[in-house]
């Protein structure tokens, strides 16, 4: 049995932060400085972790070597399997020839790359967060970019800057379902002032993705398709958020940027166009007559194009079906659980810590996308020996992405369940009323390390509340601003760098993609942390419900 300590250097939690801090010191150190491979950084990351939880906190060798077993073994399901099954739909895709046809298809729209970014990445992205979440929207729509031809370092930066503003209400909102459960605040005032923060963001991440593009010039040339999207996605999701439902707000939200983008694009098109900037088709013959991408889509049929989407489809009708009442309740008899084996943790307050290891065999993400591309290979074309030389392609070429995620979960785990996580944000507790700006930030720390704004929530939303009752300042507006925070550390999260290296095929540059997204995650974080700021102060209270 260990129970939790927050402050063990000398009872100082500023003392015990720099310790606990470490972990993530050395992770992103060892990435984005030094370029170290992932799964190495991932390993030393862990040895620091543990030698954290032994020395300084306290907890028991054979306890912190269990810890980092637990987390490993959680990794699978949630992450793992998500990654490998939506890759090899993707790989299924390119060895039918369907994905050619569906790159031609969104080329008809337009044929430019930043265009393309805002459509894929971010309203396609977010109808898949909303879904399915987990990692899939950054996996489906980095592969795509790199597909119609964009560098895979930019396609993998543009799949993670697009997948924050949805992440609050991804899944259907689970994350404010579990921020309601842990703080008593209310569910429907959670999700209307996380609604009232995420949008502002949603704004202008579509600018985002075309600087990151092609910097200054597709600003200049494609502000007003990306300023369409962002406005239309971010003022769908407040209403439906506010005044529908909080459970369908970015699934409102995306079908609505993306028809607005669509039809604006039926009357407006960029004076200049990026296009491919890597070859995408197989070389021809010599004097062979090379057709153009406008003289190929004229010529896929209507069967074609829609045999191209046919994957897609698939996985948002399953994924709706899914959260039916009586199929939720069918699938959830293969809910396995069971408590992690010698693994007995109690809080601070002397009260057990959950370690319960949860494998969704039929309702989980993973199986779910399994199903869709198990129903959808057969009208791809493939029979089932092409089906599985393609998932067993997949499984090697996923094969350095598996250990990364391994020991990233595991240091996560080893620093939630030691202690390590809560000194760090109980430190940043202690600022009174300047609260009111780091609790966006302390979301973002959640975020960052667990790679998920659900256990964010679960991790930091109590302390939330209560640090907002201590301070004077609204429960219900901090706890908001622990979700609303917590999705912009999604994009430099090392689960989701491992994630987006994989998809786009530059496994062991996560480094290079760590380096790329940090400038924009923290400048969207300081953004957001400002505006929660302004909202606790008569300047911009007027925007809370």
């Amino acid at each position: 049995m260990y129970q939790q300590v927050y402050a063990p250097i000398a009872g100082s939690l500023g003392l015990s932060s720099a310790f606990a801090a470490l972990p993530l010191v050395t992770m992103f150190v060892l990435l984005g400085g030094l370029r170290w491979s992932p799964h190495v950084a991932g390993l030393c990351s862990l040895l620091v972790a543990g030698a954290v939880a032994v020395l300084a906190y306290g907890m028991p060798l054979d306890v912190t070597l269990n810890t980092a077993a637990y987390g490993a073994a959680f990794s699978i399901l949630p992450i793992i399997l998500i990654v490998i099954n939506a890759i090899w739909i993707q790989n299924m895709m390119v060895r039918s020839g369907k994905f050619e046809v569906l790159r031609r298809t969104f080329g008809v729209l337009s044929n430019d790359l930043r265009v393309q970014a805002i459509i894929i990445a971010f309203c396609f992205g977010a109808l898949l967060e909303a879904l399915a979440g987990a990692g899939t929207p950054i996996a489906i729509a980095a592969v795509m970019l790199v597909a119609l031809g964009m560098d895979p370092l930019k396609a993998a930066v543009c799949a993670l800057a697009a997948d924050t503003a949805p992440v609050a209400f991804g899944a259907l909102a689970v994350p404010i379902t579990t921020l309601a459960a842990v703080t008593g605040e209310p569910f429907e005032l959670l999700g209307a002032i996380v609604g009232r923060q995420t949008p502002v963001i949603s704004v202008f991440v579509p600018l985002v993705l075309v600087w990151i593009v092609d910097g200054r010039r597709g600003i200049r040339q494609v502000w007003p398709a990306a300023l369409v999207s962002g406005l239309s996605f971010g003022i769908a999701q407040f209403v439906c958020s506010n005044y529908i439902s909080v459970q369908l707000s970015d699934v409102l939200a995306a079908l609505v940027g993306a028809g607005m983008l669509v039809g604006f694009l039926q009357v407006w098109q960029p004076d200049e166009t990026v296009e491919a900037q890597i070859p995408l088709r197989r070389a021809q013959p010599v004097g062979a007559a090379v057709a153009s991408d406008a003289e190929l889509a004229r010529a896929d049929s209507t069967g074609d194009r829609l045999l191209a989407f046919l994957p897609y489809v698939a996985i948002i009708v399953i994924f709706t079906l899914a959260q039916i009442g009586a199929v939720d309740r069918l699938l959830s008899v293969g809910l396995v659980k069971f408590p992690w084996p010698d693994l007995h943790i109690l809080n601070g307050a002397g009260k057990p810590v959950g370690t319960m290891l949860a494998l969704p065999l039929l309702s989980g993400t993973a199986p779910l996308l399994l199903l869709a591309g198990l129903l959808t290979a057969p009208f791809l074309g493939l029979s089932a020996g092409e089906t599985w030389r393609a998932y067993r392609e997949t499984l090697w070429q996923m094969r350095w992405m598996v250990p990364t995620v391994f020991f990233v979960l595991a240091v996560a785990f080893v620093m939630n369940l030691s202690g390590q996580t809560i000194t760090l944000g109980r430190w940043l507790a202690n600022t009174g009323h300047a609260f009111a700006f780091l609790s966006g930030a302390i979301g973002w720390i959640g975020v960052a390390i667990t790679g998920s704004d659900n256990s964010s929530n679960a991790l930091f939303g109590a302390m939330q509340v209560a640090a907002a009752k201590e301070t004077g300042l609204s429960p219900a507006l901090l706890a908001a601003a622990n979700s609303a925070g917590g999705v912009l550390g999604k994009m430099i999260s090392p689960q989701s760098l491992a994630i987006g290296a994989a998809a786009v095929g530059i496994i062991g540059r996560e480094g290079d993609i760590f380096r790329a997204s940090l400038f924009w995650s923290v400048v969207l974080t300081l953004a957001l942390c400002l505006l929660v700021w302004l909202q606790a102060t008569p300047v911009l209270s007027w925007m809370l419900p």
